[in-house]
Formats: structure tokens, sequence, C-alpha cells
């Protein structure tokens, strides 16, 4: 019995108890989902529920006697074995032996759909991650993002939701002068300014842009004006810049669906209409010759300007027009992923938000990742030989790969500090996580190889009874969880749950192999006690590869 099929039971049990008159509630009362969940100690039952708890002020009684009312018809279900009140009001629920393992054939027939709901159907948002700056490499910080902000999209798809992948394109403001001057720099043999950028990476594409250049037919720009010259390497070295971040994200698994100029905002006139909108809302006013957002109205420190003196857009003008841009594009969330020097940023997007009649922390969330340091040999990695002065995204790629770049960045919560050890990353033990699920899923499938191997199929029978064993109800109860994570994963935008649900069910996996056996002693004869765990086998196989899938790392059939 599935946690879904034990709170709809649950559910109808109220239902009837309603319909009968032995509960003062309305049918409206019931709640449409009955939260089930594991108890903390196993000892009390498979599952519990604190629904009791939840009605029984509504319903005028007190929540211990719901519960035995509750308990007494529950008791009569088919694939129940036994229900008991506990504490103020809670019921724990014991699923018989073969009630629970139906799942393992549940699992098997639902395949890659195991763990997908409807739960967010219909709501579309916009994930926007990464957005690094078109002026040199991604950093370790970005490559954090990647991995997070990919995985969180697929979670979020995997609970209904339809989800645009979005890359933010800073194409306008000084840091593009910066790299402009810095490329012109190079290419003319001269060391870049003193606050352009440097590292190998700044030659290559300024040698890059000479060789289009002249491919093309073109002027060397060397040549022209210092102003000119510069636009030319704006151009170019923007576009090659970005073409190789686009190109490493492919590699590391990252697509978007949409990448967003934000040179557009203010080409389009999207700034000034956006500035508009909030004027005629009454939250924009003018003072000391600049124009005002009255951001304190709406729980920000302080107002902000928006149009400087000058006549100039300030930059948060900028992230007002392309916060409106995507609600007017149909989004119902807008979610963003920001590094750690951005907290400040967070109150007054939040009063944008609400200036423009939106609801904060709903239409808009914005999510905060920490840093992330990398150890080699015990001591911090800090250098990277092409950038000069930050890790990159091909440094850790090439250090560990990507299956284990991208596990060991999403399997812990953004919001902490992450050190990562390079060297225990391309181990091959069960100290380094990536290996660990991997590895139960190579084995899952190398025993499903071997039943095959002594006529022990699937399809011959299937009888949920015989997994009796203590480890069987285990890894029944680990991958009952499975559906509840993933959109619990989505519901807290923390990715991470599943990896470290993978690990614990690798763990009841790598146990449940030692004592259970698919494949018969000697000349013993195949019975259905193998071919049933050859489903459970495999039922755990396919949670494992759903699980990794959503955090974009492969599922090996052999290590």
């Amino acid at each position: 019995m599935t946690p879904a099929q034990l709170a709809a039971l649950l559910r109808t049990v109220l239902l009837d108890a309603v319909d009968a008159g032995d509960v003062a509630l309305s049918r409206e009362d019931v709640p449409d989902t009955v939260k089930v969940e594991r108890p903390r100690q196993r000892e009390h039952g498979d599952w519990a529920t604190n629904v009791a708890m939840q009605l029984a002020k509504k319903a005028g009684t007190n929540p211990r006697g719901l519960a035995e009312l509750l308990a007494a018809r529950l008791q009569q279900a088919d694939g129940v074995a036994a229900v008991e009140v506990a504490g103020p009001g809670f019921l724990n629920v014991r699923v018989d032996t073969g009630a629970a393992g139906e799942l393992a054939r549940a699992v098997v027939e639902a395949g890659a759909e195991y763990g997908r709901t409807e739960a967010k159907a219909g709501t579309r948002i916009n994930l926007e991650f990464v957005s690094a700056n078109p002026t040199g490499p991604i950093h370790i910080g970005g490559v954090r993002w990647a991995a997070v902000g990919d995985s969180l999209a697929r979670v979020l798809q995997a609970t209904g939701a339809e989800v645009t992948r979005e890359y933010y394109f800073n194409d306008h403001g000084a840091q593009i002068d910066r790299f402009a001057r810095s490329l012109l720099a190079r290419a003319c043999g001269e060391e870049p300014p003193e606050d352009g950028y440097g590292g190998q990476y700044i030659q290559d594409i300024a040698d890059a842009v000479l060789q289009d250049v002249a491919a093309a037919g073109e002027t060397d720009p060397r040549t022209l004006p210092r102003p000119m010259a510069q636009e030319v390497f704006r151009a170019r070295g923007v576009e090659r810049m970005f073409g190789e971040i686009r190109a490493s994200l492919h590699e590391f698994g990252v697509d978007f669906d949409v990448y967003f100029h934000e040179d557009s905002l203010h080409e389009s006139g999207a700034v000034e209409r956006a500035v508009q909108r909030l004027r005629e809302a009454g939250h924009v006013y003018e003072a000391d010759g600049a124009t005002w957002l009255r951001t304190t109205a709406f729980g920000d420190d302080k107002d902000r300007v928006i149009i400087k003196s000058d006549g100039n857009a300030a930059y948060i003008a900028g992230d007002i027009a392309y916060y409106l841009d995507k609600r007017e594009r149909g989004f119902d969330e807008v979610i963003i992923m920001l590094g750690a020097d951005h907290h400040g940023y967070i109150g007054r997007m939040m009063a944008v938000c609400a200036a423009f009649g939106d609801t904060p922390d709903v239409n808009l969330q914005i999510l905060i990742g920490q840093m992330v340091n990398l150890l080699k040999d015990g001591a911090p990695l800090r250098m990277s030989k092409r950038a000069g002065t930050v890790v990159t995204m091909e440094d850790l790629v090439d250090a560990v790969g990507v299956d284990a770049a991208r596990y060991s960045l999403a399997r812990s919560s953004a919001d902490t500090t992450l050190d990562i050890d390079l060297d225990l990353l391309v181990q091959r033990s069960n100290d380094n996580p990536v290996y660990y699920v991997q590895y139960a899923h190579a084995r899952i499938r190398n025993v499903a190889r071997n039943a095959a191997e002594h006529g022990v199929l699937r399809e011959d029978a299937f009888d949920a009874g015989t997994l009796d064993q203590p480890a069987d109800g285990v890894l029944l109860a680990a991958l009952a969880q499975f559906p509840e994570v993933v959109t619990r994963a989505a519901e807290l935008r923390e990715p991470h749950r599943v990896a470290r649900y993978l690990e614990s069910l690798a763990g009841a996996y790598h146990k449940w192999y030692d004592q259970c056996r698919v494949t018969p002693r000697g000349e013993d004869p195949v019975d259905d006690t193998h071919r049933t765990r050859l489903w459970l086998n495999d039922a755990t196989g396919q949670v494992i590869a759903n699980g990794l899938g959503l955090l974009g790392v492969s599922a090996p059939e052999r290590m």
C-alpha cells in the first residue's frame, strides 16, 4: 500500500464517518489530501497521521476520541493489519505484508512515472539561474547554481509544473565596457586596465576576435580609433564568451529555454513602461532631481532611485522591468537564484513585487546560495589555470567528471557553505556519496542480469506475501517515501532532499542485498519468493534511476 493509497483510504473513512453521522463535520471539512508520514520509530507502525488532531476542534470532540473512532473504521479496511491510537491523537497504521509488498509491482509498472505527481499542474514557473556575466568563464559559485537550478527545474516538472529555464544575459553596463577594454588591450599587446579582466582566457578571446575579423575580411580593429575598436571587441568578444558559457553549460547537462538580453529592456522601452505603471499606481515620486520608487511602503529599508538625476536608469530599473516582463509573459511564479552577495537585493525586489500588486514570496521567490570551497590534497583550491583568479566549471569537471560534480553540488542545502573534497569524489568507495548511490544501481542491474541467467523471471510470478522479511519491509518502506520526498523537495525548493533520500535508499538496498536472495542457492529450485524479490530489486533500481534523473546524474548499468 503506497502512502497515496493510504491517504485516500483515510479520506474515504472520514467521509463515510461524516455521512453516517458519527462525526459532526461536513464533507467540505474533510481535507482533499490526508497527510501520512513515517513514524520516527518504526516499531510504532508503518505510517502515521495526525488528521484526528487537525479535525477534532471542528468536530467538537477531543482528538483522541476522534482518533479511536477512525481507528475502529480503518481497522476493517483491506490491507490494514493494525491501527493504534498514540499520544494525544496520532493514528499509527500497520499494513499487512501483502499490501506493503504490492508496492514493488506498482513501482516497476509505473516505471519512470513513479514519484511524479500533479501537485503543481497548471502552474507556470519562470526559473532564472546561473546568469553569469559574459565577461569570463563560469566560476564555482555559478556552477553550484547550474547544478541546483537544473535539479530544481526537474523536481518542479516532476510535480506537474510548467517550468521555463531562463538565463539573464547581462550585456548592458560597465562590466561589459571593462571586458571590451581588456580584450582590446590584450590584442594590442598591452596589459588590461586596472579595473579590467585578467587571465589567459582574455588573451584567447582577443586572438579569436582578430581571427574572426580577418576571416570576415573586415578591417583590423587595432587600426581603428580606440572607441570604434572597443565596440568591435565588445560585440564579438561578448558573443565569443557567451558561446563558450553556453557550450560549458550544455556539457554540464544544463540547457536554457530562454536567453534574455538585458539590453532589450532598455532598447524596447520596457524600463520606461514599468516606471510609468508604478507611477500610475502612485508609488513613484520626484526628489533631488531624481525619480524614486517608494519601496519603504512595502517593507524595504529605504526608497530606491530608479531614474538618476542625469536621466539614466538606475540598475534596479532594469530589474523592475524584467520582473514585470516575466509576469506579463504569463508566469505565475518567478524564481530567481542568486549568489551569497545578493542578500540586499531581496527586500527591494519584494517591495517591487508588492508595488505591482503581486504577493511577495509567492509570485516572486528569491533563493540565495552560499559559497563553495574546493579542497585538493586537504588544501583550498583557489585558482584556475585559465581564468587566473577563480576556479571554473571546467576545472571542477576536469577533476571529477560531470556526474560527481553535479551530485556533490546538489546534495547539500544551497543556503549553506559547501566544502567539496576533490580527492574523495574520485574514490571508488562508500565514502564517496555519488559512487555509493550509482554503485547501488549498478549492483541492482547486475542482480537482474544474474537472475535472468538462473531463470528467475519477473513475468513468471508475483506474490507480495513472500516479502515477509524485516529487510524486505525496510526496503519497501523506503521506496514508498519517494513521491513525498519529490513533493517536499519541490515545495521547499530543496532538491538536495532527493540526493539525501537516494543515499538512504542505497543503504537500505545494500543491507537487503546482504540478507535476502533473488537467486536460489546451489541446486535449489527457483520459487515465487525469488521471482517476487526480483520485482523488489528492480523497483529499487527504478527509483534510484528516477531520483538520479531528477539531479541530472546518470544511473550506470555497470561500474
